[in-house]
């Protein structure tokens, strides 16, 4: 009987021990979520989540404006085939009116945020951010409880914390809604590439196949612009990347991401990931070494022979280099993905890039000595370009002319005109371009904007040149060299050889 009562009450003590040791590490990780949550910036949070909804917006209106495009062109074309081909129009696009309407409305349903994992294509950002609001939105004790462990006073953590997590509840929703929404382009991209594939086979022998160039385009852009949006959510120089490195160091972090994380799920890791059994049974490089040296032989360098590290190395280098070749093709074409439309013409990265990103902004400076009666003067330029393609920029610009007086011993500053240009760019082989332009300028001292009115007294340039690019460090410098056709004309006389130095920011 005694003995039976000392091992319950040794049974009670561990248990009682046991559950204390819980407790406290429990505890413990509650008041590091706490003081992740103290660390994290309420204003980064309320700026990824503007983010978040302006990227699916955005999603939402590019992939409703691609299914009324692509709506469009079948309309048309199904009205051009009923003349050709009464039974194949019928049988091609009997149904697909229902198919847009069907699609449009799932576009513009409200999205069911209980599933887990909505996006089936895996996206680091995403999955990182996700994973660290599933972090920070885990069990938090009583406030009360953790405050003689935090530096400031109670009702002020209280009220911080509660809105930060408020906040993080609202990015969490917000990321499942992009999910979805991306998730549901990626379904109505492959729906359209599968319909391009039908209808190209379909109208090869009737002399439409020509007509499905459009919509070949439509699909290669909306597959870039789905390209580019993905892009934004893994760029390491955003918030996202700054959220994350107040936590990435911390063990618990480190720890819940290898077992929540999307891609824990895909590739389940081992309970004991990271540590040396984790890599039992797996062959070592020494043993690779030798099983190469048994087979490759001991042949001198003498004897074109060599080491198996050298061997090693050198196979991993040509499977790199490879690797680059293929990655470049890839890229070439537009995208990441083996699963991609393929272009029938050559696309135009700029098409599907916002108008602001697509313009060019230059300064640029041209120096003339002084002749007749004029001092020396510089030009002081200011242009704005928008750029057509990767091949061809046209703009505007605005000159000050500054006149430095004549000679060393005559230097002042005078104002000594303005002018207005327009140009275009058209690449002519590697750093080298074809330049162009018109310009006016007003060669007067002036000090009341009213003398500008008066065109006449105008004079006017008709420039062509050439330009060379090249790199100072993040910006792009810009050399020209032009020819004035209407220099001789000018009154004064003008320069007919213009050199311009300048800069694109």
């Amino acid at each position: 009987m005694r003995l039976s009562l000392t091992i319950a009450s040794i049974i009670l003590f561990y248990s009682v021990s046991f559950s204390q040791g819980i407790d406290i590490a429990a505890q413990a990780h509650q008041k590091e979520v706490l003081q992740s949550i103290e660390a994290i910036s309420s204003k980064s949070l309320k700026s990824i989540n503007d983010k978040y909804s302006k990227l699916t917006g955005t999603v939402e209106k590019q992939t409703e404006n691609l299914l009324k495009r692509m709506q469009q062109r079948e309309a048309k074309l199904q009205k051009k085939l009923q003349g050709i081909d009464s039974t194949k129009a019928k049988e091609l696009f009997s149904e697909n009116q229902n198919k847009y309407q069907e699609l449009q409305t799932k576009l513009k349903s409200s999205v069911d945020k209980t599933i887990a994992n909505p996006l089936t294509e895996y996206i680091p950002g995403i999955d990182s951010i996700k994973t660290l609001m599933k972090y920070l939105s885990g069990p938090i004790p009583p406030l009360s409880d953790l405050t003689p462990t935090l530096s400031k006073g109670e009702g002020v953590i209280q009220g911080g914390v509660l809105q930060k997590l408020q906040q993080i509840q609202a990015v969490s929703s917000q990321l499942q809604e992009l999910q979805l929404r991306l998730q549901q382009a990626n379904n109505i991209q492959n729906f359209i590439k599968e319909r391009e594939s039908t209808l190209k086979s379909a109208l090869t022998n009737t002399g439409l196949a020509k007509e499905l160039l459009g919509y070949n385009k439509e699909v290669v852009y909306y597959q870039q612009r789905l390209l580019e949006y993905k892009a934004m959510l893994h760029d390491k120089k955003k918030l996202e990347e700054k959220l994350l490195a107040s936590v990435r160091n911390l063990p618990a972090f480190q720890n819940f991401m290898q077992k929540h994380s999307y891609l824990a799920q895909l590739f389940r890791l081992p309970d004991n990931y990271g540590t040396p059994q984790a890599l039992a049974g797996l062959q070592t490089r020494a043993s690779i070494q030798q099983q190469l040296q048994e087979r490759l032989g001991s042949l001198s360098a003498s004897e074109g022979g060599m080491n198996p590290q050298q061997y090693m190395q050198q196979q991993i280098g040509a499977a790199q280099q490879q690797m680059n070749v293929l990655k470049d093709k890839i890229s070439k074409l537009g995208g990441g993905s083996s699963d991609m439309a393929m272009p029938d013409f050559k696309p135009n990265s700029q098409h599907t890039k916002p108008f602001l990103q697509r313009l060019e902004y230059g300064f640029n400076v041209q120096s003339e000595k002084s002749r007749f009666l004029l001092p020396s003067t510089s030009d002081l330029a200011l242009t704005l370009g928008y750029k057509l393609n990767d091949k061809s920029v046209i703009g505007i610009g605005a000159a000050y002319k500054l006149g430095w007086g004549n000679g060393l011993n005559h230097i002042h500053f005078t104002n000594e005109g303005i002018g207005m240009r327009s140009y275009a760019d058209i690449k002519l082989k590697g750093s080298i371009w074809i330049s162009g332009g018109f310009e006016y300028n007003y060669l007067q001292r002036f000090n009341d904007f009213s003398y500008l009115k008066n065109i006449d007294v105008w004079q006017r340039s008709a420039l062509m040149g050439l330009s060379k690019k090249y790199k100072v460090g993040k910006k792009e410098g810009k050399m020209q060299l032009l020819y004035d056709f209407l220099a001789a004309k000018q009154v004064p006389q003008g320069q007919a050889l213009k050199f311009r130095v300048g800069w694109n920011f």
